[in-house]
């Protein structure tokens, strides 16, 4: 990424470029800013084209990977979706590769969830774009704002728009800029963002992950239905973010039982959850990691156990269409997960 940012702000672009990964907002905002650096605006209708793979024909492959640039140094052609094409177009882009043009940018955009083939991989400058969660998402808003925007935001607000749109971000994009004219332009603050979206703080996936964590069941299951009604929220993310809550929890009792130091635990769980990649927390990194070595001494390994055994059967009971509520399925589940009933001495 740092090579494609250089590339674009000083030249000179790769040949040929490969966009995959999970975040489909993010690959076309790039295919837009190469686009806008490769080809002057004037020239864009005779030096950018755009294929599908799906609709692509040998003749027009060749013809749009053949052609020279028109009044202009270089061109940039863009193949979505390269995984779909046919056994007769795809030897032909295999013999392009093995000697792109150096006046065309040819720019492989694979769509989430399309294949990707190593082929491809090591043939092309490579870049996954995967969906931006935890401290990225939130550095990321921080960063829309500013550049897209022409605003700034506060750091509370961004987490609680984050908690609102999730890493949605042509949603979280369109809801700055809603943010923007109710604000008139000034800092965007909690109030603008309760004001906009609706979200209140306080009532967020992380509040309802820090009631868990802390063996608050009352307050969690009164949270359960405002938080599954969200966006890009539901029963699944939520199980989801549980499940990576237990993990850790687990994690963390393990870690002090075999004697790591305190002052280590925190930086070492924030280093695996960093590492691990596809970890989903429902909130930023930092908060989660220390929510979970706060609370982690409420809970024994086999509380953990028995939980992380209730969460397989919600994401199992989730996946049978014949659920008729995820908000009563998640309440039974952190209803599950509470602390057992102990029984009162007899004085």
């Amino acid at each position: 990424m740092q090579a494609l940012k250089s590339a674009v702000a000083k030249g000179p672009l790769d040949p040929v470029y490969l966009f995959h990964g999970a975040d489909d907002f993010l690959k076309e905002s790039w295919v837009r800013r190469v686009v806008e650096t490769a080809v002057d605006p004037g020239m864009r209708d005779f030096n950018l084209e755009l294929l599908r793979a799906a609709e692509c024909d040998l003749a027009r492959l060749s013809g749009a990977l053949d052609a020279l640039p028109m009044l202009a140094e270089r061109r940039v052609v863009v193949l979505r979706d390269p995984g779909a094409l046919k056994k007769a177009e795809r030897a032909r882009l295999a013999a392009y590769l093995e000697r792109p043009a150096p006046e065309t940018v040819l720019l492989l955009v694979v769509p989430a969830g399309g294949k990707t083939d190593a082929a491809l991989l090591n043939a092309a400058s490579s870049l996954e774009f995967k969906a931006l969660e935890g401290d990225d998402l939130l550095k990321w808003i921080t960063h829309q704002a500013k550049t897209e925007c022409q605003t700034t935001i506060a750091p509370d607000a961004a987490a609680l728009l984050a908690s609102y749109g999730g890493n949605d971000l042509a949603l979280l994009t369109g809801e700055l800029r809603k943010l923007v004219a109710y604000t008139n332009g000034e800092t965007i603050d909690t109030a603008a963002i309760e004001a906009v979206t609706g979200v209140r703080q306080g009532h967020t996936m992380g509040d309802l992950l820090d009631c868990v964590a802390k063996r608050d069941i009352t307050g969690a299951v009164a949270l359960v239905e405002e938080v599954i009604d969200l966006p890009k929220s539901g029963g699944v993310p939520v199980v989801m973010a549980l499940t990576s809550q237990m993990l850790a929890i687990g994690w963390v009792l393990a870690a002090r039982a075999r004697g790591l130091h305190p002052s280590r635990v925190s930086g070492e769980l924030f280093s695996l959850l960093k590492g691990a990649g596809g970890a989903y927390t429902g909130r930023a990194w930092g908060e989660a990691v220390t929510c979970w070595t706060t609370h982690a001494p409420k809970w024994t390994a086999a509380e953990v156990d028995r939980a992380i055994d209730a969460l397989l059967r919600a994401d199992l009971a989730l996946k049978d269409t014949k659920v008729s509520s995820e908000a009563q399925l998640v309440t039974s589940l952190i209803l599950e997960m509470s602390p057992a009933t102990r029984t009162r001495r007899v004085a």
